[in-house]
This record gives structure tokens, sequence and C-alpha cells, in this order.
């Protein structure tokens, strides 16, 4: 109960400032670009993460608020490209027992972008030119699966009041995170805002979230508000070293699997997925592909062009039209 209602009261706070926060630099300040850059990279090295969910607000007649979840692992943030105005960074788990190493989520930042995908209908993601007023001074962070198939992008301002280095996104919606969707059906789209702050003991990831129910006829039904709240704290005294080694054997792979990616989100009209919400039909397969790889395998393009011929195309025009 009490973790609820500080989640609670944390939202609530945030809603009330949440116009300052998504502009925190007046419009006659410069951009620092490089500070900007330093922040992003802050993120990388050894952590152990917690992950903690709380519904707050009830917002459907006859809705129940569902447990909290509360879950964590150690994590490794590896810096995959860094230019002045681009920063990939790759996450990777490693299960401290077994040495066990999973490929998790990728998160691109592009200093003033001129597009960013968004997800528009299920397993459907849209490309959409940023005008100069939102992006100017802005930094645009674009998240991906295990797969590095899409998820979510958002556009904002890195400030640091009372030098406390602090992103916060726009308004973002995304598809139903991978906890979710194995157990819930009666919504399909997360709509909220996420913020990053640069911490002495490593950084954090706050989600203002609504749980919401989109139809086809573009009207909405919410549920119910979510905080959620991921601290990323560093350490040094866990063994990445298999992840280090995973990376350095498959990175090459993943460069192929993102350029293919690419092609699809660098442009409109964006791309769509014919699989499963779950995204399983090419997760396995691409995982089978860097397993072989770590093994000594070279990589197979043809067996990665195989894998998107049959699950991903363009977004159909309809849909274009109708976002």
């Amino acid at each position: 109960m009490k973790s609820t209602l500080a989640a609670a009261l944390a939202l609530s706070a945030f809603a009330t400032g949440i116009a300052g926060a998504q502009d925190p630099h007046p419009a006659t300040a410069a951009p620092d670009q490089a500070r900007d850059r330093a922040s992003i990279l802050a993120m990388q090295g050894e952590h152990i993460v917690d992950f903690a969910f709380d519904e707050t607000v009830l917002l459907k007649e006859g809705y129940e608020r569902s447990p909290a979840m509360r879950s964590g692992g150690d994590e490794v943030v590896i810096v995959v490209e860094d230019t002045p105005t681009r920063v990939v960074l790759q996450h990777i788990l490693v299960d401290a027992k077994s040495g066990h190493v999973t490929k998790h989520w990728r998160q691109d930042w592009v200093y003033e972008a001129p597009t960013r995908f968004e997800f528009s209908a299920d397993q459907t993601w849209t490309v959409r030119a940023l005008s100069p007023e939102e992006t100017r001074g802005a930094w645009t962070q674009c998240v991906y699966e295990v797969s590095d198939a899409p998820r979510y992008c958002g556009t904002g301002k890195w400030s640091y009041d009372n030098g406390i280095a602090t992103w916060t996104s726009d308004l973002t919606a995304r598809p139903l995170p991978r906890r979710e969707y194995t157990k819930r059906d009666d919504y399909n789209v997360v709509i909220g805002i996420n913020r990053h702050t640069i911490t002495p003991r490593g950084w954090t990831h706050e989600q203002f979230n609504t749980k919401t129910m989109r139809k086809p006829d573009g009207s909405q039904v919410e549920l119910a508000r979510e905080f959620g709240f991921n601290d990323y704290r560093k350490v040094d005294d866990i063994d990445f070293r298999p992840a280090y080694d995973y990376w350095k054997a498959t990175k090459d792979f993943w460069a192929q699997v993102r350029e293919r990616w690419d092609g699809f989100l660098a442009q409109s009209p964006g791309v769509h997925m014919k699989t499963k919400i779950d995204g399983m039909a090419m997760i396995m397969p691409l995982f089978e592909q860097a397993e072989a790889i770590q093994g000594g395998a070279a990589v197979d393009e043809a067996a990665i062009d195989a894998v998107f011929a049959q699950w991903v195309e363009p977004v159909p025009a309809a849909a274009v039209a109708s976002h």
C-alpha cells in the first residue's frame, strides 16, 4: 500500500509540473549538445537493476488494480555508436550464477532528429517527420526490442536544474511490455511519458503510463495509470565478461540486423510485423543465428534476409492514410 501511495503522489506531482518538464530550456537558451551527449553516455557501464511497476489511478468503472510488479537483474550497457549527434546503447543481461547472457533492449539517441517511428496500430509503426519546433535543441530516444524490432520513440530536452541531468520525453505510445502481454488482453497500448535522470549511483528511468484500449475507430478507453521505476546502480563486483564476449562475437551480426530494420524505419511509411504480438517468430531464429555465430559460424546474410522476408513488410498504404 505504501509503495502504491508513493507512486500515486509521484505521478500527481509530475502531472502538476508536466508543461515545464517537457520544455525545461527557455527559448533563448543555447542548447548544450556536448553536455547532453555526456549525460547519455553516463548510462553506459555495469549495473544492478531493479524494476518496479505500480498501478495508481483506476480510470474505468469496475476495473481492479493489478498486483505490483517487482523484478531485477544484472545488466551491462555497451556503447555501440557514439558521434556528436547520435549515441547507440545496447543493454545485455547476465545471470550471475550461470553466466547465461540475454541480449536485452537497445536505446538510440539522435540530436534534432528529422523523423521518428510511432506505434500506430497493432504490430505497426509509422514514420513521421518532426517539425523544427519539436526537435530544436532536443534529443529523440528510440527504444527497440531484443530482436531490434521497434517499440517507441520520444522527443525531449535535457535539463540541468540544480546540477541534475534529466531528460523528459513528450507523450508517446508503445506496445504492451513483455511482462504484460502474456497475461493481459484488456488493453493494447501504453501511452506515457519517460524520464531519465543521471544520479550519483548510476541512473534511473521513470515511466508515467496510462494503460489504454485503442479501438479500430480511433476511440480510446483508459483503464488505469501506472508508475514505473527502473533503478540502474553502478557495480564493480559482478563478472560481466560473458556479456562482453557475446557482444564481441555477435556485434557484426546484430549490425546487419539493425541495417535491415533501418531500411524500414529511416523513412516513410514505416513497418508492419506479421508475427504474433510476442514477436517470437523473429526473436528465436535471430537468437539462434547469433548463438551459431558465437560458436564460430560466419554471418549468413541470406538467413537474415529470409527472416525479414517472412515476417516484416512496409506499412500498408491504407494504414498510413488512416494514421
